[in-house]
């Protein structure tokens, strides 16, 4: 059993119910607790020293309740003292109830946690190896092992007000998103001090903020920083949780990615990476997750909502709650119908935008959010409460569209406020290029921002973030070097990851010598990178791939926390040059308003022009008719004509730009191609030769044979 310390004699106060979590009133000496528990029968406040966090050196009881909260005033405590609760209430499991008072747990609402789990069988409630299981009861204390919150000091001195104010003024449509992640990003940088290498202070480094502003990028969207932990059995393991989808908490910046301490150090340089991007002109998206956390299944520890109040916290199957609804493949599915765990997603998203100062989110199984039991409803509260809030609704909000539960495939259902990662794109893509016959109106939806699947909704085509590649997969240079996956690293026998990655090594299995392999993976790669950047709607690069990252096949490496995940910044010539095509790609997309269109090509003659916006054409440099465009193909040509965009820049002048011929030819065969009218100049081209003359400017009706699996873009110089 549990020692019990008892309080000091404190003169107490009741202090009040909001804000939840920790609250350090700097004007009256002390620190305000509550805590939400619609069931327990007690709470008790335990505190604890640096130097001893075995036992806690104070209890207090949160003898006030008002209403589903207790809570009190603790005079004489400042920032980074260190705390946890003890609730108390039924230990049922079959009924949904696991109170166990012997568990020390995390606020949360912690705005900062100070360490990591420590595996031990008294972070469970049960007694672990007993054969009722989840239904026996373990007394142990666990306060040794599970990390502390911290009351932290809100205060900062951001300087990044006028990009803070006028958060719009990187419009979905000119964003280049970058998916990184905080550690892998930085720790082999060997011209960053040690100390800052993987952490959020490198990330906003002097140099690699002037290597993401070279590149091109505007957002960067952050793999998740919630403080997670490592499960138990990758630890038994020898691995980690790399990726960090497995959080304890939704307000607390991760600890590990801190260079200056865990005692609510992390918070101010977050703080500080965000105020320096935001210097830089570039945005912070983070990737949150809402759908569950890291206590698991019903045999999952007792670290934080389990044991506050199980039953309001997670969704329990209806006829038997001893078990949990799992949506997410992790064990436990958040139960966003009940109205405080609401609360507590938009409390969080607000303190991210509003303390933390981020653009906006991008929610990890988004599907699970709007889970009412087995059915998925995208006008439940969550989504509502979402649009009518005055700061949420004004950020950026992207949604994985999907769960892993029935029905749970929502790409194209979302809000109209949401933008989706578009899973059929990076699909479509990628099958159109390892040589597939795709039906032609297929391939011409995903690169027209798949207004098949928006336009519906009245949505526009940056509801769609296209991607190839992403952190759940293959990186762009595995993508183009294995046929299959290879995760024997992770120690799943190689049964984790997708089986159905749509690559194609270009015939050889990963690393090779082969001169002509490599010469057709660096062209593919450069296919890939021009078609999603002729592609309409928001383009997102997974980070690395603009340097030929690798992770050896593996195409789930959630658990390397190790060269296989980290960025190899030893570029040779090979890397560097398809680091420079990128750049230029992106600068090339930044200057052409065409690629970037707030609205959909409609296919038609505008403002009396005598051209339409959009035409696709035939070998002959015909438009294609309808029995093309419900066949097969591996090769796409279309003309987007720049003098025909039906929209106003912010002065209400109507946009023009150039007019480009865009020529994908995925078939592995050349085919020859009539060019339609015009004078064509040749400025993109995925062809690793040198240009002949006769190809960099062409005259209407001249046949040119385009190579196999190539990629060109054209600009008519002259009608």
């Amino acid at each position: 059993m549990s020692v019990f310390f008892r309080s000091r004699d404190r003169p107490l106060s009741p202090g009040e119910p909001y804000p939840l979590g920790s609250t350090w009133i700097e004007s009256e000496d002390g620190v305000n607790f509550s805590l939400f528990s619609e069931n327990a029968e007690k709470v008790e406040l335990l505190l604890y020293s640096p130097s001893n966090q075995k036992y806690p050196k104070e209890v207090i009881e949160l003898k006030e309740k008002t209403g589903d909260i207790f809570h009190t005033f603790v005079p004489g405590l400042r920032p980074g003292s260190l705390y946890a609760y003890r609730v108390y209430g039924p230990y049922k499991p079959e009924l949904g109830l696991r109170f166990n008072p012997n568990k020390a747990l995390i606020d949360p609402y912690a705005k900062a946690i100070n360490g990591n789990v420590v595996w031990n069988d008294a972070v469970f409630g049960y007694k672990i190896g007993d054969q009722n299981q989840d239904l026996s009861f373990d007394e142990r204390d666990s306060s040794e092992f599970v990390p502390k919150s911290v009351v932290i000091n809100p205060h900062f001195e951001w300087d990044d007000k006028s990009f803070y104010k006028t958060r719009k003024r990187i419009p979905l449509k000119d964003m280049i998103v970058y998916e990184v992640h905080v550690k892998g990003f930085t720790k082999l940088r060997m011209d960053l001090p040690e100390k800052i290498r993987g952490t959020y202070e490198g990330l906003s480094s002097p140099q690699m903020i002037d290597y993401l502003k070279d590149l091109g990028i505007t957002t960067v969207e952050l793999m998740p920083v919630f403080h997670f932990i490592d499960q138990r059995f990758l630890i038994e393991k020898g691995l980690v949780n790399y990726w960090g989808y497995d959080p304890i908490n939704f307000f607390s910046p991760e600890c590990r990615y801190s260079s200056s301490g865990c005692l609510g150090e992390q918070v101010v340089e977050f703080k500080r990476m965000v105020n320096e991007l935001h210097n830089a002109g570039i945005e912070v998206i983070i990737d949150v997750v809402f759908n569950h956390t890291a206590e698991g299944n019903h045999l999952g520890p007792t670290l934080s909502f389990r044991g506050i109040d199980n039953l309001a916290y997670y969704m329990l199957q209806p006829d038997n709650k001893r078990y949990y609804l799992d949506f997410t493949g992790t064990g436990n599915t958040l139960n966003l119908s009940h109205p405080r765990v609401i609360q507590m997603v938009l409390d969080s998203l607000r303190y991210w935008v509003t303390e933390m100062h981020v653009d906006g989110f991008r929610f990890d199984l988004a599907a699970a959010l709007a889970r009412e039991l087995y059915n998925v409803n995208m006008l439940n509260t969550f989504f509502i409460s979402i649009q009518q809030d005055p700061i949420i609704s004004q950020v950026k909000l992207i949604a994985e569209p999907w769960d892993v539960g029935p029905g749970g495939y929502q790409v194209g259902n979302f809000p109209y406020l949401w933008a989706e990662w578009n899973g059929k794109y990076r699909d479509t893509v990628r099958r159109f290029w390892r040589g597939e016959p795709i039906l032609f109106s297929e391939i011409v939806n995903r690169i027209m921002g798949s207004p098949d699947i928006y336009l519906g909704n009245n949505k526009t085509p940056f509801a769609s973030i296209n991607y190839i590649t992403s952190h759940d997969g293959f990186t762009l240079e595995d993508l183009v070097s294995y046929n299959q996956k290879h995760n024997e690293a992770n120690g799943f026998n190689n049964q984790d990851g997708m089986n159905e990655n749509y690559s194609w090594n270009c015939g050889a299995e990963g690393l090779t010598n082969d001169q002509n392999v490599i010469l057709c993976r660096e062209k593919q790669k450069r296919n890939f990178i021009i078609t999603l950047f002729i592609s309409q709607g928001v383009p997102m690069i997974l980070g690395g791939d603009e340097i030929s990252r690798t992770q050896r096949g593996n195409n789930n490496a959630f658990c390397q926390d190790n060269e296989i995940s980290w960025f190899d910044w030893n570029l040779d010539e090979r890397k560097l040059n398809f680091l420079e095509f990128t750049r230029k790609m992106i600068q090339f997309y930044r200057a052409h308003p065409i690629f970037r269109r707030g609205r959909y090509f409609q296919g038609k003659k505008l403002f009396g022009m005598p051209l339409k916006d959009v035409t696709f054409l035939n070998l002959d440099g015909k438009e294609v008719d309808e029995k093309v465009w419900n066949s097969p193909t591996q090769s796409v040509i279309f003309v987007l004509e720049g003098s025909v965009i039906d929209e106003i820049n912010s002065y209400g002048e109507r946009i023009a730009d150039d007019t480009f011929l865009i020529i994908l030819n995925a078939n592995p065969n050349n085919i020859k191609f009539r060019f339609p009218e015009g004078k064509w100049e040749l400025v993109i081209s995925s062809y690793l030769r040198e240009i002949r003359p006769d190809e960099k400017i062409v005259d209407a009706g001249k046949e040119l044979e385009i190579e196999g699996r190539s990629a060109l873009v054209y600009r008519r110089i002259q009608a």
